[in-house]
C-alpha cells in the first residue's frame, strides 16, 4: 500500500507553481525535497550516534554534541543537490546514508527494506549490505529504518473497509515468536477479501497463541467496527465454533466450509491404494448439479465405502449444514469457493519468507515482516479472480438487493 501524503501538505509545496520548471527545472520542487530529507535523515543517523535529540536534558554532559554542518553536493536524478552534513565535536560520526567524501545518494533505506521484506534478517542485510557496497552499517541503524513501517502497519491494520464485500477467506498459519522469555507457537490470523471488481486484498493480521472460534468472532467483530457490512460468503476451514463465530456478527452471510479440507480431512485414515478410488467417488457428491443430486451420489458412495470406511461417510454428514450452501451457487461462483486455496497460497508466500526465521523476538517483529511481505505479494495482483463476471452476475441475482448499484 502506497503511502499517502497530505493534500494540505501537497497544496502548501505548490502553492507557486506555475509551469513543469518550477517543479523539475534546476531549482525546482523535487530538487529542494531531495536535499531536505536527505539532510533529515542525515540528522537522524547523529541523534542514533550521539544518544539524545536535539536540545535534551542531559545532553551537555553527555561528552559529545552536535557541531554544525559541512556543505556537501550530490548527484542525483534531480541533478546536483547542495546539502548540509550534521558533525560531531569528536568527530566520531560516520554518516551511513551519505558517507564521508561520498557524492552520490544511493537510497539505502529502500535497499534495508527491500531485503527484509524477503525474509532476511537483520544481521544477513549487514553482511549483504558490506559485501556488495563496502558500506558498515549496524544492526541498530537498520532495526530503526524498518521501525519506521511500524506506524504504517497501525494505520494498515486500522483502515476503513468497503462496506460490502463479495467473498472473504479466514484463515492461519503458526509462527515461532518469543514471548517472555520463551519461544511458543503462535498462531497469524489472516482474512483474504474479494473486492467488487474481483480483485484480493488482505483486510488484515491478527497474532494469538492459540486458534479458536472465541478469537475469530473477535477478527469478525473488529472487521465490522472498521466499516464491513455485509459479507455475502466466508469460507473457513472446519474448526469447531468458527461458523458459530461468524453468523454472530453476520448473521445474513453464507459459511461455507472448505470442501478441499473436508476431502483431508475425512480421507486422513485411507489406505493410500484406495484413496484415488475413494476420492473419485467423492468427486461425484460435491460436483453434482443438486444438493439433491449430491445427497444420492453420497448415498451410492455409503454402499461402496460405509462398511470399511465409516468415518468418510459420517464426517460429510456431520458436515452437511456447511456443504449444502455450496450447491445453490453457480459453478462460477463454485470454482471460487470450493476451496480456501486463495489464502493458502498466500499463507505459502508467506512461509517462504519467515522459513529462514528460527523465531521472532516479539508480535511487533512478526507484523512488520508480514506487511512488507504482504505488500511485495499484492503488487502481483494485477488481475480480477478467474471468471469474476459470470461470479458477480450471481451475486446480482442471488444477491439483488444486497449488491450496490454502481
Amino acid at each position: 500500500m502506497k503511502r499517502r501524503i497530505r493534500k494540505e501538505l501537497l497544496d502548501e509545496l505548490l502553492a507557486d507553481y506555475k509551469s513543469p520548471e518550477d517543479l523539475t527545472g534546476p531549482d525546482g520542487l523535487l530538487k529542494q525535497l531531495t536535499g531536505a530529507l536527505v539532510e533529515r535523515a542525515l540528522g537522524a543517523e547523529l541523534t542514533e550516534h550521539l544518544g539524545y535529540e536535539p536540545g535534551a536534558p542531559g545532553s551537555v554532559d553527555a561528552g559529545n554534541a552536535r557541531n554544525g554542518t559541512t556543505p556537501k553536493t550530490l548527484t542525483t536524478e534531480q541533478g546536483d543537490v547542495p546539502i548540509e552534513t550534521p558533525r560531531d565535536r569528536n568527530g566520531t560520526f560516520e554518516p551511513q546514508l551519505v558517507k564521508k567524501h561520498q557524492r552520490r545518494f544511493t537510497g539505502f533505506d529502500d535497499k534495508i527494506l527491500s531485503m527484509y521484506a524477503r525474509g532476511m534478517s537483520v544481521r544477513d542485510i549487514q553482511a549483504h549490505l558490506t559485501e556488495i557496497y563496502g558500506t558498515d552499517i549496524s544492526p541498530s541503524l537498520i532495526s530503526t529504518v524498518t521501525d519506521a513501517v511500524v506506524d504504517e502497519v497501525a494505520k494498515w491494520q486500522a483502515r476503513p473497509l468497503d462496506p460490502v464485500w463479495p467473498i472473504i477467506y479466514l484463515d492461519a498459519l503458526v509462527l515461532k515468536v518469543r514471548d517472555q522469555g520463551v519461544v511458543q507457537n503462535k498462531h497469524v490470523y489472516l482474512a483474504l477479501g474479494i473486492t467488487l471488481e474481483g480483485k484480493k486484498e488482505v483486510l488484515g493480521l491478527w497474532i494469538e497463541p492459540n486458534e479458536g472460534a472465541k478469537f475469530w468472532l473477535k477478527v469478525i467483530t473488529e472487521l465490522r467496527n472498521r466499516g464491513l457490512a455485509d459479507v455475502f460468503v466466508i469460507c473457513c476451514d472446519g474448526l469447531k465454533g468458527f461458523p458459530e463465530a461468524i453468523e454472530a456478527v453476520f448473521p445474513r452471510t453464507v459459511v461455507q466450509t472448505c470442501i478441499v479440507h473436508l476431502i483431508r480431512s475425512s480421507t486422513r485414515f485411507v489406505a493410500w491404494v484406495n484413496r484415488k478410488a475413494l476420492i473419485g467417488d467423492l468427486r461425484l457428491v460435491y460436483a453434482a448439479d443438486t444438493e439433491e443430486a449430491a445427497l444420492v451420489a453420497l448415498a451410492e458412495f455409503d454402499k461402496r465405502w460405509l462398511e470399511r470406511y465409516p468415518m468418510v461417510a459420517q464426517a460429510w454428514r456431520s458436515n452437511w449444514e456447511r456443504v449444502r450452501p455450496f450447491f445453490a451457487f453457480g459453478h462460477e461462483v463454485r470454482k471460487i469457493i470450493y476451496t480456501t486455496n486463495a489464502i493458502e497460497s498466500l499463507n505459502m508466500s508467506l512461509r517462504k519468507v519467515t522459513k529462514a526465521r528460527g523465531s521472532f523476538p516479539n508480535d511487533e517483529a512478526v507484523c512488520k515482516l508480514l506487511y512488507l511481505a504482504l505488500r511485495n505479494i499484492a503488487k502481483k495482483w494485477t488481475m480480477p479472480v478467474y471468471d469474476w463476471k459470470g461470479a458477480l452476475n450471481r451475486f446480482a441475482i442471488i444477491y439483488e438487493n444486497r449488491l450496490p448499484a454502481s
